[in-house]
């Protein structure tokens, strides 16, 4: 069970045992929410473009396409926000010479490398 463990956890390495949580943000969890929740917002809008066509209601259709400009709006945001958040975890280390933020690039960028 210990060399199990080992394999998984390297305690020696720039993330100091968190490898796999770093390479489960970094490769499961943003690329979920980069590309999901705005795939999501936009389908929502398509539904809200689609009750604004059909409806005959000139102030329910400004509502929904206030709606629908709100979720575009959301959605370029979030997909933005993560690769920007993504590019800060990167530079980082290359922007500063604390040796702790170094080792948080080092560990952002090859969380499995010594």
């Amino acid at each position: 069970m210990v060399q199990i463990l080992d394999s998984i956890v390297n305690v020696d390495s720039a993330c100091y045992g968190f490898d796999f949580l770093v390479r489960i943000i970094k490769d499961g969890v943003f690329p979920i929410l980069q590309i999901v929740i705005p795939i999501i917002l936009l389908v929502l809008c398509t539904f809200d473009l689609g009750k604004a066509v059909i409806g005959s209601d000139d102030k329910e259709n400004k509502k929904l396409l206030k709606r629908i400009v709100r979720r575009l709006v959301y959605a370029i945001l979030i997909f933005f926000f993560i690769t920007v958040l993504n590019l800060i975890f990167t530079m980082v280390g290359s922007i500063t010479e604390n040796d702790t933020l170094v080792k948080w690039s080092q560990c952002w960028n090859n969380p499995m490398e010594l």
